[in-house]
């Protein structure tokens, strides 16, 4: 049993590679995907996902598969998006989300249109959903910097952060740092879907960022609960997602959210907060 575990990883160092990238996301990922959750804002995560697309694409057209390229654009264009659609939001009658669907769909047409007219098939499907048992070193040394840098940024700004999820008047009323709070976010959503792109593409991206963070909440009820479970969750369905490509000969993106969805499904039916299986017991009365 355990040398079907580790043996891939061991005899291939494209498997670790993967390994190593996957964990690196699922370290500081799902903490941003607990906030998003936590906000009401899961499908801006979604949206924003998509808005990378074309700058990525933009970036495939003047320099092919450059990761630098592809990585500044669509860190640029995922950040316009995001920036765009609030300032839509507070400009016209349309709320931010029906903003933010309106970019995501028009960022998502974009983006394939322009990878089709220079690229194929394989370089779109590279694009969307992925390669990651082909990171390079350049690749995995972009998505640990921002993984380190996530990581302290979200040291910095945890108390406001929580705070403005919870009672985010009271943070306007008592301090200067809710909008610098939010704006710091944004740009933390962004980043780690930069570097989710590299390994599983812009469809499958915000997969390891939302999931586990939807899964952690039948598993705990305070911030840094939820943030331990999503991040357990994430690694595990990493492991989880890599062997089932090596031994089933599937995608390996796609299996790892699969994966991600199954502990999800999972926790929905057994989870200890709320899920279905603990909601339908029968309680005990109080007695006098």
């Amino acid at each position: 049993m355990i040398d079907t575990l580790v043996q891939p990883f061991i005899e291939f160092a494209f498997m670790r590679r993967a390994l190593v990238g996957c964990l690196a996301i699922s370290l500081t990922a799902p903490p941003i995907g607990v906030f998003l959750v936590l906000r009401r804002m899961s499908l801006m995560g979604d949206a924003m996902g998509h808005a990378i697309l074309p700058g990525a694409a933009i970036g495939y057209l003047l320099a092919g598969l450059s990761l630098f390229a592809m990585s500044l654009g669509g860190f640029a264009a995922g950040l316009a998006v995001a920036l765009a659609a609030g300032l839509v939001a507070r400009s016209t009658v349309l709320r931010e989300d029906a903003s933010l669907a309106g970019f995501y769909l028009v960022s998502l047409a974009l983006g394939v249109m322009l990878v089709s007219v220079r690229g194929s098939n394989v370089d779109l499907l590279h694009v969307l959903f992925g390669t990651v048992l082909a990171l390079d070193d350049a690749a995995l040394l972009l998505i640990a910097s921002i993984a380190t840098v996530s990581l302290v940024a979200l040291a910095v700004i945890y108390r406001p952060l929580v705070l403005e999820c919870f009672d985010p008047e009271f943070l306007r009323s008592v301090s200067p740092l809710s909008s610098p709070t939010h704006l710091l976010f944004l740009l933390l959503v962004v980043l780690n879907l930069v570097a989710g792109f590299q390994a599983l593409g812009t469809l499958m991206a915000v997969g390891i960022m939302l999931l586990p963070a939807v899964a952690a909440r039948f598993w705990a009820e305070d911030v840094s609960g939820m943030i331990g479970v999503a991040v357990a969750t994430a690694f595990a369905a990493s492991v989880t997602g890599l062997l089932m490509s090596y031994y089933l000969n599937v995608p390996t993106g796609p299996a790892v959210i699969l994966a991600c969805g199954a502990f999800y499904f999972l926790s929905m039916l057994v989870g200890v907060k709320g899920g279905v299986l603990w909601r339908l017991m029968p309680r005990k009365h109080l007695e006098a």
